[in-house]
């Protein structure tokens, strides 16, 4: 007998993706999928109305009102009232293969995990996007991170979205973390089992990144400062990648510091950062010769005229590079400031006993 499945999906202002993101399971073949949950967080366009309509088409789907406006809080709702056997959580950013169900239901099946995924493949509507997912195929875009190789199978620390036994997910307390909540729910899962986390390379869902500038590094500062409180609440236990930028901030700013305070020349520091920026150069255009012959098939699905020359795309490329660690470092060295400095004692974990509210 095949596992019942909730599939729960954290919606935002997502009224050009919802739709399409609901209807790809309900015409999933997987016959167990028993509800359709999407918990919003009192969106301002027509998101819920997108929905409440499929609602009168489908039973199976439920909508529920985020109060807090928090992904996780969002999760969190969803698990509390999920009647699945497994909890397979939905982005509305993303792309599902047609059997994407079936290979995640499967390999929780013979992994003996507790959350299983796919790698985070990355697609493309627009030239900064393109980069981004051009740097996320470079070491120094993914850390070498396992859930970003499209071709790994095996066990890993973490995985992009996730597939639970919702029984496994209720008991080590499910998703409380405001930021990284994947991260540090996966650190508490691998304590209850050390190969509770698997990646399936047959498991296929696309992701489209941030598509400008500014929302990449709003992003990747929220990484940082949710690293930062991760660490405090268990120390040593995030893969070293995790802290990698800020450590390297730091020796850079304390080789600035010493040297400046010994009246000492700065130049080679100023040189060794020159470095840094040249490394950056050379792996945008490393990467882009790599994909140069299967960028505009694996990755754009923008308009064919907007699709950008050669030479964007290292430029592009690079900007990403370079925003990646050093909007995570700041992250990092902003949430320390207010936690050490400004003796800000901020709760970033959800509050217990929070309320359903069910929309009418």
């Amino acid at each position: 007998m095949n596992p019942t499945v909730t599939i729960a999906i954290p919606t935002y202002n997502e009224e050009k993706h919802i739709g399409k993101v609901i209807r790809c399971f309900l015409n999933s073949s997987y016959p167990e999928i028993i509800e359709i949950i999407i918990a919003d967080g009192r969106s301002n366009d027509n998101t819920r109305q997108i929905v409440e309509g499929l609602i009168f088409e489908d039973s199976r789907i439920k909508l529920l009102d985020n109060r807090l406006r928090i992904q996780s809080a969002a999760l969190q709702l969803m698990s509390q009232v999920s009647k699945g056997d497994i909890f397979l959580r939905v982005d509305a950013h993303c792309e599902y293969a047609p059997d994407y169900v079936e290979r995640c239901v499967e390999a929780l099946q013979y992994s003996g995990s507790l959350n299983v995924g796919g790698a985070q493949r990355f697609l493309a509507k627009n030239p900064f996007q393109l980069a981004v997912a051009l740097a996320s195929r470079s070491p120094l875009g993914s850390g070498k991170a396992k859930y970003r190789n499209p071709n790994y199978t095996g066990y890993a620390d973490t995985v992009f979205l996730g597939c639970f036994w919702l029984k496994a997910l209720l008991e080590v307390g499910g998703y409380y973390l405001t930021r990284k909540e994947d991260t540090e729910l996966n650190l508490r899962l691998l304590d209850k089992n050390t190969q509770a986390i698997y990646i399936c390379s047959s498991i296929k869902v696309w992701y489209f990144p941030r598509s400008n500038w500014k929302a990449l590094w709003n992003q990747y500062v929220k990484y940082g400062r949710g690293c930062c409180l991760i660490n405090r609440r268990y120390p040593n236990k995030l893969p070293k990648r995790s802290n990698l930028p800020f450590h390297c901030l730091v020796i850079n700013l304390l080789l600035f510091i010493v040297n400046w305070a010994s009246f000492r020349n700065l130049s080679y520091i100023v040189s060794l950062d020159a470095m840094i920026v040249i490394l950056c150069i050379i792996e945008a255009i490393q990467i882009n010769v790599k994909f140069y012959d299967s960028c505009k098939d694996e990755f754009w699905r923008g308009e064919n005229s907007q699709f950008p020359s050669f030479l964007k795309r290292c430029s592009l490329c690079w900007v990403v590079l370079t925003t990646i660690p050093i909007a995570h470092a700041w992250g990092y060295t902003q949430q320390l400031f207010r936690i050490h400095i400004l003796k800000i004692d901020e709760n970033y974990f959800l509050e217990s006993g929070y309320e359903l509210e069910k929309t009418p």
